[in-house]
């Protein structure tokens, strides 16, 4: 038996989310005294998959075909893989892809299926985790019997550990796949903070009193080399693209640090948000909704105390 935990590269290039699935799948894989591999989907060079051995990647399985974007195909692959191995414990990141392909694939291997998992398993024998429930508002414990398990990773739930190990590298060829996805185009965005990805993110609401104020608001973000992101009001209302909506109609992030600035805090919003280290809010109405989830607190307009907050970081990062 082993522990398969399922990476994607992005751009070539692999991201602190894809660190903490790697020391994640090796912690499980020496509690459980099993096997641990790693699957790597996705064009990546050599040397840059070599680096994923510090955190414990002994034996790392690498598909480098150009593959459509079809969840059906990744399922495929992780499921052939899991087989070969004899994988009873395989890890996902829960992103758009993991919630994707985790339930695909816990029917196909007849597996329990346990998604949004904060941290690492309570238990063992029985394997029990935790994952938020109810918005966000508590945490709750699951337990999972079945032979084999699939889980998917909350990001910044389980940190990152180096294990330094020299990797040995198997180039995983598969046949050809036709996809049920027909890929017009792709839009690559670069440039930017991803919001899901992002250590920092600095988050604008109706507090902002409209589209012309957000220079402020940008320029705190590239000091702090944060993404930028906004409520559904701000999108909807035309403000900001809809791709910065956070909450649980939009991104659900887990930021090291969110700044939520002119955000009352609806429970959508907190739900998006409720897996963030740190949250410093600012915001008018002392009654907020945003202050009892805040680990920070300020009151005041916003519109005083932004550029305030700008020039403070601004003399910070350049002492």
């Amino acid at each position: 038996m082993s522990v398969l935990v399922y990476i994607e590269p992005r751009e070539g290039k692999f991201k602190k989310s894809s660190f903490e699935l790697v020391s994640y799948g090796q912690r499980v894989a020496t509690a459980l005294n099993q096997a641990f591999h790693l699957l790597v989907i996705g064009k990546a060079s050599k040397e840059e998959i070599g680096t994923l051995g510090q955190y414990g990647a002994l034996n790392i399985i690498h598909v480098a075909d150009d593959l459509a974007l079809d969840d059906q195909v990744f399922t495929g692959i992780v499921a052939k893989v899991a087989k070969q191995k004899e994988a009873s414990f395989i890890v996902i990141a829960h992103n758009l892809t993991g919630r994707a392909v985790a339930p695909r694939l816990a029917i196909r291997l007849n597996a329990g299926l346990a998604t949004a998992v904060n941290g690492l398993p309570v238990s063992y024998q029985p394997l029990v985790v935790n994952k938020k429930a109810f918005s966000g508002k508590t945490l709750i414990q699951q337990e999972i019997v079945s032979p084999i398990k699939v889980l998917t990773l909350s990001q910044n739930t389980a940190g990152i550990t180096e294990s330094v190990v020299t990797p040995s590298i198997e180039d995983y060829k598969i046949e050809a796949v036709k996809a049920a996805t027909n890929v017009v185009s792709t839009e690559v965005q670069s440039g930017k903070v991803l919001l899901t990805e992002a250590e920092i993110i600095v988050s604008g609401g109706r507090g902002m009193r409209g589209p012309e104020n957000w220079k402020p608001l940008e320029e705190l973000a590239q000091i702090l080399g944060a993404a930028t992101a906004c409520s559904r009001p701000v999108s909807d209302e035309g403000w900001r693209p809809h791709h910065e909506h956070v909450g649980q109609t939009g991104k659900v992030v887990a930021p090291t640090l969110y700044f939520a600035l002119g955000i009352s805090g609806a429970i959508q919003h907190l739900a998006g948000i409720s897996s963030s280290k740190v949250i410093v809010a600012v915001n008018k109405d002392p009654e907020a909704p945003i202050f009892p989830a805040a680990d920070y607190g300020i009151v005041g307009d916003l519109q005083t105390i932004l550029p305030k907050m700008t020039e403070a970081f601004r003399k910070f990062k350049a002492s």
